[in-house]
């Protein structure tokens, strides 16, 4: 699966390569990205492990497969990930809304280590 998962990242479509270059590097909010991630069984398009973030970008073919999708969906939030899902066409011509919804999911998610009581204030 890891070397599926290089050929996806080597094969990546326009608008994965748009949500990418506002994802990586720690540009969402300081949240660290990873992209085309093994999560078993699926290879997930983008996830920040700290915020247990899924974001998939659909194209066209994920139209004939929502049963599928929303199965996967499932498993993965039974694993306690949150799965955000957009439409290519979305990502590529709605491009700050898109960003600003994964940004309101990330800043409203809770630290997984928060700091003791009394600490920090």
């Amino acid at each position: 699966m890891k070397t599926l998962a290089r050929n996806l990242r080597k094969q990546s479509t326009d608008a994965e390569k748009l949500l990418w270059k506002n994802l990586r590097g720690c540009r969402m909010e300081g949240y660290k990205f990873r992209r085309q991630l093994v999560i078993e069984p699926y290879i997930v398009d983008f996830v920040c492990l700290e915020a247990k973030l899924i974001v998939e970008a659909d194209g066209g073919q994920h139209a004939e497969h929502l049963e599928d999708d929303a199965k996967r969906t499932q498993l993965l939030q039974a694993m306690g990930y949150t799965v955000m899902r957009f439409w290519n066409n979305e990502i590529l011509n709605k491009t700050e809304a898109v960003l600003e919804n994964i940004r309101s999911i990330l800043i409203n998610t809770p630290h997984p280590d928060p700091l003791p009581e009394g600490e920090g204030e």
